[in-house]
């Protein structure tokens, strides 16, 4: 034998390591790739090889054993079998708990859910037992024939005649009178049995014949029952389904695949052809209140917000209607981590929830309220104090709906003082009438004015209450700001103060106004929320024109209906909301009411505000009247007072800068006056020109001879005053803070 030539050759074989049912091969040590075969090692006689290495040679496999650090250690990732984490790992634990059975309000609406469906199975049948009692009275001679010829054929064996019938076709002697023996004596027992049975019968029947009436009628039901059952086909069940099931099929990891295959992005193409990494979900997927939930994994440089883009396209795939789908990102993830909800039902299409205070109970803006339902059917809850609302939409897609909740909440707490404006001039928010402090609807400039008042009210209010607080004691107020306690006090006057402006756009976008709008209430909801004060505005139009960007960027909730655009989003939602996958835009015209509302919870929430139509909404501020009232707390409009503002709240130089258009550089003092007496007729009604030139004086406005025309088209030069004075006036009073 001759030992100078290898025993062997070692041959490499081919192997796939993208099959993940492939079984695990052996790693080598310090090789985190998964399953890498060891490279060949060549036995001690075999002589080395120098010839250079083919496109199949892998440096990392084979250069490993020459001290090569690879990047991969062996416990820096999960095991195929098995999740291996490290004390330094980090992962998303599951719940022990159902969530359900921590939830107190989910806990209730599923035992509700159960009380009413057993209720409803319970009447449905009930109502149906002279129509089953006389379909078993149909059925019951068939039933008997079934029970006497199923007896015969039992006793008799008939079940084993194929059997022996066999053995005397095959003429084998000794099968059948095997058979034969033991049929003898399995009918000789059983003849025995059937004889007691009918022993026992004969005696039940006896009895049966000498007890009374009720016991005959009763026994003579039961087995009218049983031959009935006995006699009923396999085809024609006596009891139909009470209800009928529309449950959507089980979500699976090949429907997702499916569907995410079907948007056509290019990467998952690729992921999901031959070679490719495939598509990977890192928990299973779940029942998650009524509908299924999906945490997928996409491919590398697939986001999920490529995903929602095609919200449309990923329902054709799932075959599920487009308001069941609901795609969304796991924000504390990688930009790739899918969590994708589709339910059993579609979200615009469930019947809306009662909102929990339409019958009973009282509200505390210091205490989240009920909002609405996200798309598993659990309670939304919302805050007003310490907060401000902002609330967009396109028309006509539920954001006056969306106010009333958060309205009647602050009507429904007694110590809340409301002003509410509503300037679309349709009157939807008019059942405010009964407990708000101030209301005015319409779309005119009487109105428009009313809400500057309103703001510039609330604003001067401020002064007060900053002062207040700070003359408080540390001990009573450790925080600086209106806690629950010191606004139960009503001497100090720091009671909650909510101010709601629907269409808000109206205000802001008014050529005369808007510009001091902007600035009172951005100043409101910078200083607001410690004081007790919150804002609720609502618009139509959320853009740069409509909405300041004052306003926009520092109120701290957000709800967005469904709206057109980008920008737009980002108007409502907050800068980069729709880079981060938070779009509004992805709801469509069936999806009224339902929007996202970003600020209240850490994650943006998908909610449904509860619906409260007009007739609910009369009654619930009713209560809210009768409340108030019962407390010594109804004031203001709704208890019939005329809300003039007094003249310690009124600036001459903003009621001059209101009634002066923007076109208009000079202007007659006559004029000015006759339109302040427009505006308020209770303060300057029978003013003079020198009256007005008095009021002017403190400000440095000095008046001037001003040339124009009169009603008669004569020219004219009489006193007057130029509006660039008052403009540089009333900007020197708010840079001094006065």
């Amino acid at each position: 034998m001759n030992f100078s030539k290898p025993m062997a050759e070692v041959i490499k074989l081919p192997t796939r390591t993208d099959d993940p049912s492939a079984p695990d091969l052996p790693v080598q040590p310090g090789d985190g790739g998964g399953n890498r075969p060891l490279p060949p090692v060549p036995l001690p006689m075999e002589e080395p090889d120098d010839e250079p290495k083919g496109p199949s040679h892998r440096p990392d496999e084979d250069d490993a054993l020459e001290g090569t650090v690879l990047v991969d250690q062996p416990d820096s990732r999960p095991s195929r079998k098995g999740t291996r984490m490290t004390p330094g790992a980090t992962a998303g634990r599951r719940p022990i708990v159902a969530p359900w059975l921590r939830d107190r309000a989910e806990a209730k609406a599923l035992v509700r859910w159960s009380v009413n469906y057993a209720a409803h199975v319970t009447g449905y049948h009930a109502a149906r037992v002279p129509l089953y009692a006389t379909t078993l009275a149909a059925r019951s001679p068939r039933g008997a024939w079934r029970l006497v010829s199923g007896t015969w054929r039992w006793v008799n064996d008939v079940e084993a005649l194929p059997l022996r019938l066999h053995a005397v076709d095959g003429k084998d002697a000794d099968t059948y009178l095997r058979l034969l023996r033991e049929r003898d004596d399995r009918v000789r027992w059983r003849r025995l049995v059937a004889l007691g049975g009918l022993g026992g019968a004969s005696v039940a029947a006896g009895a049966v014949a000498a007890a009374g009436g009720v016991t005959q009628v009763t026994v003579a039901a039961a087995l009218v029952a049983v031959l009935g059952w006995l006699g009923t086909p396999k085809d024609k069940p006596l009891i139909g389904p009470a209800v009928i099931s529309t449950k959507a099929p089980k979500l699976s990891s090949q429907i997702v695949i499916r569907s995410l295959g079907a948007l056509g992005i290019a990467e998952i193409n690729k992921a999901l052809g031959k070679g490719g990494d495939g598509i990977t979900f890192p928990a299973p997927i779940t029942r998650d209140g009524p509908g299924w939930r999906a945490d997928v994994d996409l491919p590398y440089g697939v986001t999920v917000t490529d995903i929602m883009d095609r919200r449309e396209r990923l329902a054709s795939g799932l075959r599920r209607p487009v308001g069941c789908v609901w795609p969304e990102p796991a924000h504390d993830q990688h930009a790739g981590r899918l969590v994708l909800w589709v339910g059993d039902q579609d979200m615009s299409q469930v019947k809306p929830a009662a909102w929990p205070l339409a019958k009973s109970g009282e509200a505390d803006v210091f205490k989240p309220i009920p909002f609405g339902t996200d798309q598993r059917g659990r309670l939304v809850t919302a805050t007003l104090m310490f907060a401000n609302w902002l609330i967009g939409a396109m028309p006509r897609m539920g954001k006056t709906f969306s106010i009333k909740p958060l309205l009647l909440a602050a009507g429904l707490d007694v110590t809340a003082e409301n002003l509410v404006y509503e300037l679309k001039g349709t009157g939807d928010l008019s059942f405010a009438e009964k407990f708000a402090h101030r209301y005015a609807s319409g779309v005119d400039d009487a109105t428009i004015a009313a809400c500057l008042d309103g703001l510039r009210y609330v604003y001067k209010d401020l002064e007060r209450r900053a002062k207040v607080l700070s003359s408080l004691p540390k001990d009573i107020c450790p925080e600086n700001k209106v806690t629950p306690e010191i606004a139960a006090r009503r001497s100090l006057g720091l009671h909650p103060l909510g101010l709601f402006i629907d269409e808000c756009q109206e205000l802001f976008s008014h050529p005369d106004l808007g510009k001091e709008a902007g600035e009172l209430a951005t100043a409101i909801i910078k200083r607001g929320p410690a004081m007790g004060v919150f804002l609720v505005l609502a618009t139509q139009r959320p853009d740069k024109d409509s909405l300041p960007t004052g306003v926009s960027a520092n109120v701290g909730i957000r709800y967005c209906l469904r709206v057109m655009g980008q920008v737009e989003n980002d108007m409502v939602l907050g800068t980069s909301a729709y880079r981060n996958g938070i779009r509004a835009t992805t709801f469509t015209r069936r999806d009224l009411g339902i929007g996202y509302l970003v600020g209240e919870a850490d994650d943006p929430q998908i909610t449904r505000s509860f619906y409260i139509d007009g007739p609910t909404g009369e009654r619930i501020a009713d209560r809210a009247r009768t409340a108030r009232k019962l407390a010594g707390r109804l004031a203001g409009y709704a208890a019939g007072e005329e809300i003039t503002p007094s003249d310690a709240e009124v600036s001459i130089l903003d009621d001059v800068a209101a009634v002066i258009g923007a076109d208009e550089d000079k202007i007659w003092s006559e004029t000015v006056i006759a339109r302040l007496a427009e505006l308020r007729p209770g303060l300057y009604a029978g003013w003079t020109p020198a009256q007005l030139a008095d009021a002017l004086k403190p400000y440095g406005i000095a008046t001037h001879q001003v040339w124009g025309q009169s009603t008669n088209g004569r020219g004219r030069n009489l006193k007057g005053i130029h509006r660039q004075d008052v403009m540089t006036a009333l900007d020197a009073r708010r840079s001094s803070g006065s």
